[in-house]
């Protein structure tokens, strides 16, 4: 597997860095990542991409100053197409967002709008930004996972490095069932530091033995990669070993810097149909 970590497109990430934090409006922050970089090593074409689907990031720590030098706070959703050329590197969207602290803006409409286009433009594809009010607490409700959870399954494990192999059917009937797991960790290619995530994977196939889905979705506990590339590898390794003809592949990362990452790659959807969202987030 290509270690990523050195490579020069990377070069001028700021995770791991010591930085300073500006908190006047400053675009420039935004620091964009190729997506082709782990996607070479999926042998994946972007050209023509065997999946669908969208990042959702939630943005819990968004302020800024009201014509007459007010504090707003806000929380905020965006939604990065799957299509995009590029991701935001995390921090450097931390950095972003916090530079809006100290600046002056008309209205919640004004930030939304310079939001949406900065962004747009950092991964050459729409992105939609939404915001809402700290008071609005039925945006973003914690919920149960939908299907079966497949954690209580009395599996014992000697293996957390990354394996697909271990992917395995136990009948070569077509189901279609629900299931997920909270057990998922990865760390981040550059700094190592740990994401956990729990993750929803629907499908329509041969069934999936459910102890090997958990030993494999285990075995991420010390692999390096962001997120999007994680649910990239896992959807690309699913419909790799096993016959599957529908598959939806969704992960809930819990937030670091006060945003969290949820990548969705499906076979039919552009859009994420599930509205979850897990307590440790």
């Amino acid at each position: 597997m290509t270690d990523y970590s050195n490579s020069p497109e990377l070069k001028g990430s700021v995770l791991g860095q010591s930085t300073e934090y500006v908190d006047t409006y400053t675009p420039s922050l935004l620091f964009p990542i190729a997506r082709k970089l782990n996607r070479d090593d999926l042998n994946i074409d972007e050209s023509a991409l065997p999946f669908k689907g969208q990042d959702l990031w939630t943005g819990y720590e968004l302020s800024w100053l009201n014509a007459k030098g007010k504090p707003v706070v806000a929380v905020a959703t965006f939604e990065f197409p799957c299509q995009s050329s590029h991701i935001i590197e995390s921090k450097s969207f931390k950095l972003y967002l916090n530079s809006f602290n100290q600046s002056r803006f008309d209205s919640i409409d004004d930030v939304q709008a310079i939001l949406t286009a900065d962004l747009s433009t950092a991964v050459a594809k729409p992105v939609n930004v939404t915001l809402y009010s700290p008071s609005d607490y039925n945006c973003l409700p914690c919920t149960p996972l939908p299907g079966e959870c497949i954690d209580d399954l009395d599996i014992e494990i000697d293996n957390y490095h990354l394996h697909a192999n271990s992917l395995q059917a136990v009948a070569t009937n077509t189901v279609t069932e629900t299931l997920h797991s909270h057990l998922l960790k990865s760390n981040c290619l550059i700094t190592s530091q740990p994401d956990w995530a729990s993750i929803i994977i629907r499908y329509t196939g041969e069934q999936v033995c459910k102890e090997s889905l958990l030993r494999y979705l285990i075995s991420f506990r010390t692999h390096n990669e962001f997120h999007e590339q994680c649910v990239e590898r896992i959807y690309c390794d699913l419909i790799t070993q096993l016959k599957i003809s529908k598959l939806e592949v969704y992960a809930r990362y819990t937030r670091r810097g006060g945003l969290d990452i949820n990548p969705y790659r499906s076979t039919d959807h552009d859009t994420i149909p599930f509205n979850v969202k897990i307590n440790r987030q």
